[in-house]
């Protein structure tokens, strides 16, 4: 299949996330590209989503390899494209309330997340990265993207490299280096259930990776939950939470707490009012002729993110932090973002996917009419 890459719209530890369409049919789709030498993480991606089929679960779409600017192979993962954005984006949208979501929105968007959770956990899969940034808001509910951190419970862990994740979404047992399992990816999503419904992340007053990690591995501790909270809410939370992964609740078991009940499966409307000049209120295009933007853009296309370009120096790791969290205070007013833990080349590794390296240059297009076998 022949296609043509669009603006880039994200970008992972290793990979950049591109718009992309076909020619020929007009299909519109997501492509995340790596260097074929750099693409461990992605191709153990693809082997997790291509076995994953669930309403609540990005689409697997392809795959494919290029050549690149001088020469370099790329590998790219096609998958669905959802315009709408993430459920980050959508709680930071939701200015009038000061940049979180209502209970109902929360309850909504919850259970989505746990459907996928409970299809993927059972398949052998834990993410072991669920937060805001990685669900993606569709119309018919929200889907769980970037697998490039997933591993099989029980599978060849050593094979699959150290294993990486979010310090602020982190459970206990991951920030001290011991093997995720399913719990691990239900206290993530308690934390991310408290990110969306205050409009701060999980332990708000961390300032920098190493002292989270430290704090959420040792302290004791668990992330505050907010009194504003229902007490359906707060319960709801508790068994998230809870920092032994054995008594934490299953997927399945939170599916049905009375924080769930009565959940409709109608998209609640941030997704239509509150959030409607972030995220448009339209269903995902499978077609560029269905979303005119896109094919504006895919005619003035960019190039790939500058992951995939060279890197600059490293710098100084306290001026790496500080240029990440800014003067960011746990009581600064409007409500910090959460600040950016993203992996990068400047980064010294203390837990990640895979070894820290330097990134290639690509251009700008990539035409999968030089389909290549892959190794």
């Amino acid at each position: 299949m022949s296609w043509t890459r669009g603006p880039t719209v994200g970008r992972g530890s290793s990979a950049a996330v591109s718009v992309a369409a076909a020619p020929g049919s007009g299909d519109v789709f997501a492509v995340k590209s790596a260097e074929a030498s750099r693409s461990d993480s992605l191709r153990r991606e693809r082997a997790i989503l291509a076995e994953l089929d669930c309403p609540h679960v990005v689409t697997y779409r392809g795959w494919d390899v290029t050549r690149e600017a001088g020469g370099r192979r790329v590998c790219n993962l096609l998958m669905e494209y959802a315009p709408r954005g993430t459920l980050a984006d959508a709680a930071a949208a939701a200015g009038a309330r000061g940049g979180r979501l209502g209970e109902p929105a929360v309850r909504w968007c919850a259970r989505g997340i746990l459907r996928g959770l409970e299809y993927v956990h059972g398949r052998g899969v834990a993410h072991c990265d669920i937060k805001g940034q990685n669900i993606l808001v569709t119309g018919e509910g929200p889907k769980i993207a970037d697998f490039g951190l997933a591993r099989r419970v029980g599978g060849d862990w050593a094979a699959e490299g150290p294993v990486g994740g979010t310090p602020l979404f982190m459970a206990p047992e991951v920030a001290r280096g011991e093997r995720p399992g399913f719990a691990a990816d239900v206290w993530s999503l308690g934390c991310t259930v408290i990110e969306i419904a205050t409009g701060r992340p999980p332990w708000a007053d961390v300032s920098d990776p190493i002292s989270a990690i430290h704090r959420i591995g040792f302290s004791g501790e668990s992330p505050e939950i907010p009194s504003f909270l229902s007490e359906q809410c707060r319960d709801f939370l508790s068994k998230c939470l809870r920092r032994d992964p054995s008594e934490r609740w299953s997927a399945g078991e939170l599916l049905r707490h009375p924080f769930l009940e009565e959940v409709g499966e109608e998209a609640p409307e941030f997704l239509s009012e509150e959030a409607q000049t972030k995220i448009p209120d339209t269903e995902s295009p499978t077609s560029v002729l269905e979303q005119a933007a896109i094919w504006s853009s895919l005619e003035n296309s960019e190039p790939c993110h500058p992951l995939l370009q060279r890197s600059p120096p490293n710098r100084p790791p306290g001026e790496r932090i500080q240029q990440l969290i800014g003067e960011w205070s746990a009581n600064s007013i409007p409500p910090p973002q959460m600040p950016n833990w993203e992996q990068d080349e400047s980064w010294v590794t203390v837990r990640s996917s895979e070894e820290s390296r330097e990134a290639p240059e690509t251009s700008p297009r990539a035409n999968a009419n030089a389909n290549e076998e892959e190794e």
